[in-house]
């Protein structure tokens, strides 16, 4: 039990802040999943009930967007962030190394992935849509006042995988951020497997299998508190494609 006791007041805590790393990741993997969601929430329902020109190639050119790997454009992206500045009194910021620019790069592209909720939203009756439009809602307040509060399950669905992914992610989190204070657990904690002699490694492994073991638990409590809607938001999203 040492080794996680150590986690958040070992000696060395001032080198290796788990304790803010964890706040990091939670800031991160919250706003990228509020952002990402909101997101693939309104594309999908867009794809879903509005019919216009070039829709099923834009739904193409997503699906076929999707089966690259994300990680293929990591350096376009980190020289088109590195571009991008903005002042805050008199700092000057880009968008790489810092928590904001981190979040954007995890939902930008959140909308390709919008098939699994179409799919749900196709579900649900087009007559809601046509009784409330003769009451004189507009398609805005439809969505937001009707449809969302049907469709809990793919809500619940699509929060729990756009939040796991920046939980969990090292790649894009290890390129966009070189500041050992705004790391997040999977970057800061993969410094104690390059840590010094043998002996260091040794007794940063341990620690390592605890902050490995600790920042899984959330992962597994929501998927545990939330499976039932889990699994009614992907068959229902599979229903109709």
């Amino acid at each position: 039990m040492d080794n996680f006791k150590n986690l958040f007041g070992g000696a060395d805590y001032d080198q290796y802040p788990y304790g803010k790393w964890l706040v990091n990741t939670l800031i991160v993997a919250t706003g990228s999943c509020i952002i990402s969601t909101l997101l693939v929430l309104m594309v999908s329902y867009a794809l879903s009930r509005l019919r216009f020109k070039a829709r099923k190639t834009l739904m193409n050119i997503a699906l076929i967007l999707g089966l690259f790997p994300g990680f293929l454009s990591i350096i376009t992206l980190y020289y088109i962030f590195k571009q991008v500045s903005f002042t805050i009194g008199d700092t000057e910021y880009t968008l790489t190394n810092n928590t904001f620019g981190l979040i954007l790069v995890y939902s930008i592209g959140a909308g390709t992935g919008y098939y699994i909720v179409k799919g749900f939203f196709d579900t649900v009756p087009v007559a809601i849509d046509e009784a409330a439009r003769i009451d004189g809602a507009t398609k805005n307040r439809i969505f937001w006042r009707m449809i969302i509060p049907l469709s809990k399950p793919i809500i619940i669905y699509t929060i729990l995988t756009a939040f796991i992914g920046p939980w969990c992610d090292f790649i894009l989190a290890k390129v966009f951020i070189s500041d050992p204070e705004k790391f997040t657990v999977a970057v800061g904690i993969q410094q104690w497997l390059d840590a010094g002699d043998n002996n260091t490694i040794d007794r940063m492994f341990t620690r390592f299998c605890a902050g490995g073991t600790l920042i899984a638990v959330p992962i597994v409590l929501l998927y545990l508190l939330m499976q039932k809607f889990y699994v009614a938001g992907i068959t229902g999203g599979a229903a109709k494609g």
